[in-house]
């Protein structure tokens, strides 16, 4: 390659011009420059708890049909040793290990959601991040400024778009700019060429709900594909390779072509604030459009001591956003696990019939229970124009035969600020997970990493964070 040109080719402007006169500009000038000692403390803790949350559920999801193909399919490939395929140990170039990990942590639904949009940030940025940073031999504090800087760009890039969701996948296509920027920031990649990492990870932006809907393995891939894609940008930028700068704000940009918004929301606050707080841990392994349902089941259950006899019909009503998704009948299909992840029928079913929804609940075997099915066809969904939301508000109606009409509204998820998760079950959550997948870590293993996550400042060299840990190469 060719050394870059003092005027930028595509805006015909110098380099500093380029990166004050364009969203993406001050974005790679802000994520170049952060440093740890801007980041505040609860910021800093609240990614760590993100940091567990995702490596937990990677752990149990990598058993989850379709990932231990995906990852057979890469280490046949083998490559350059660079960084730690999590649960099934061994390493894979960076890339290529970032992809395993995106698709091990969506696996099971089990991860952390936007409190603000329907957009699963910490899939994609997490395993970008570890991924670059055992690569590179970066310290944790490097790594954290990565991490929060990741989070916080694709939460700002999500909060500002208009709703209706027009039904491409909010993950997919946002993470990637935020996977573009945390391999940049830890390739230590200057402002410009930063810039250029995000334009080239926009021209790989993609990805539709259609795999939610249909539903199909596709679906685990969502966070994978995006996360293999800002590596390759990033590293593409650091070869000289030029990209749009106005990748935003531009006739063709990511408002014009995705969704209508306000691109200036992206930068409102930048550097002072940190959107990568409104993220919440899950209580439930299922597509967050579920959870209100399933607490106001849970609910009523508790409340009124029902029982499957007692239940003559289950009517949900929810937003269009929700019926879209999950609003379906049951019908498990070719892959019972993803369907029972992305049907309300199939949750409130649970909830009734067995009290909870679990990993237990979401094996393919128990998708396929005939009395779940029959109960599910008990439960019909009705769209209310009147709400708005993408989880709640859902009203449920549930005609019992002891008790006559009954009817509970729920307006907040589990986990969100309004009705926030206990430590006690978010630890309970953390100790399940990391206690299944391919190879479970025992107690001791799971103190140990936990001990390094809570000490992330002080290590120097985050290759080593999984050493004693998955050091073996997983064979299936």
């Amino acid at each position: 390659m060719n050394p870059r040109p003092a005027v930028d080719p595509v805006c015909g402007k110098s380099g500093s011009e380029t990166l004050s006169g364009t969203i993406s500009g001050r974005i790679a000038a802000h994520v170049s420059r952060l440093q740890y000692a801007d980041l505040p403390p609860a910021i800093v803790d609240h990614a760590k708890l993100l940091m567990l949350d995702t490596l937990a559920v990677a752990w149990a999801g990598s058993d989850a049909p379709g990932c231990r193909e995906v990852h057979a399919l890469f280490a046949g490939d083998g490559g350059a040793a660079q960084a730690t395929c999590w649960a099934f140990g061994g390493r894979l170039p960076a890339a290529e290990a970032a992809f395993v990990n995106g698709a091990t942590a969506a696996a099971l639904d089990y991860d952390s959601f936007g409190r603000d949009a329907p957009v699963h940030a910490n899939i994609v940025i997490l395993p970008v991040a570890l991924a670059v940073a055992q690569w590179r031999r970066t310290s944790g504090r490097d790594f954290l400024c990565a991490l929060v800087a990741g989070n916080d760009l694709v939460c700002r890039i999500a909060a500002s778009l208009t709703p209706p969701h027009r039904g491409f996948a909010y993950t997919s296509v946002i993470t990637v700019l935020g996977a573009a920027a945390v391999a940049s920031r830890l390739m230590g990649l200057d402002a410009t060429t930063t810039r250029h990492a995000l334009g080239l990870a926009f021209q790989q932006a993609g990805g539709t709900q259609q795999a939610n809907l249909e539903p199909a393995l596709a679906k685990r891939l969502l966070s994978a594909f995006p996360a293999r894609a800002g590596i390759l940008a990033a590293r593409l930028a650091a070869q000289g390779v030029t990209a749009p700068a106005q990748i935003f704000e531009g006739t063709l940009g990511f408002h014009a072509l995705y969704q209508a918004g306000d691109p200036q929301r992206v930068l409102d606050g930048l550097g002072e604030r940190f959107d990568s707080d409104a993220v919440s841990i899950k209580g439930y392994p299922s597509c967050s459009c579920n959870h209100a349902a399933i607490a106001g089941m849970l609910a009523l259950v508790a409340e009124h001591g029902l029982v499957s006899d007692d239940i003559e019909s289950i009517e949900v009503v929810a937003s269009p956003y929700i019926v879209r998704l999950v609003g379906a009948p049951y019908e498990p299909g070719d892959d019972p696990q993803v369907s029972a992840q992305f049907s309300i029928r199939y949750s409130v079913a649970c909830a009734m019939l067995r009290g909870r929804l679990g990993l237990a609940e979401i094996d393919p075997a128990t998708a396929l229970d005939p009395a779940l099915r029959r109960f599910a066809a008990k439960v019909t969904v009705r769209a209310e124009p009147a709400f708005t939301g993408t989880r709640a508000p859902v009203v449920l109606r549930v005609a019992s035969r002891r008790h006559g009409l009954l009817e509970r509204r729920v307006d907040h998820v589990p986990g969100s600020d309004e009705s926030p998760l206990d430590a006690a079950t978010i630890d309970a959550k953390f100790d399940e997970c990391f206690a299944r997948g391919v190879r479970p870590l025992d107690p001791p293993r799971i103190r140990l990493l936990r001990e390094r996550i809570t000490a992330l400042e002080d290590i120097d060299d985050l290759s080593q964070l999984f050493d004693g840990l998955c050091d073996e190469r997983y064979d299936s």
